[in-house]
């Protein structure tokens, strides 16, 4: 199975989260901070969405970091996912 974004949806698989501190302190699972970046593994068509055009700035394999609080939590066959809207991607990671 696989997911199929509609519209202006973008799916990620978040990073993993740091252990440890730039200081060498190691955070237990309780007190990691969820990560906010991500990797893009599906994206929508884009399209006309609520009556404007929607133009898809991403691609499967982007680096990107996202709101905070955005989207929906997804489990599919042991992997976890956020689907998010394009607008709650702030802004593409390069190296």
């Amino acid at each position: 199975m696989k997911l199929v974004p509609l519209g202006d949806r973008v799916v990620l698989r978040q990073l993993v989260a740091e252990e440890t501190t730039a200081s060498g302190i190691v955070l237990p699972g309780t007190a990691q901070e969820k990560p906010q970046q991500a990797e893009v593994v599906a994206v929508g068509p884009g399209g006309v969405v609520d009556g404007k055009e929607v133009v898809m700035q991403v691609s499967v394999g982007d680096l990107v970091i996202y709101s905070k609080y955005a989207g929906n939590e997804v489990k599919l066959d042991k992997d976890e996912y956020i689907v998010v809207k394009q607008s709650d991607i702030l802004t593409k990671v390069e190296k």
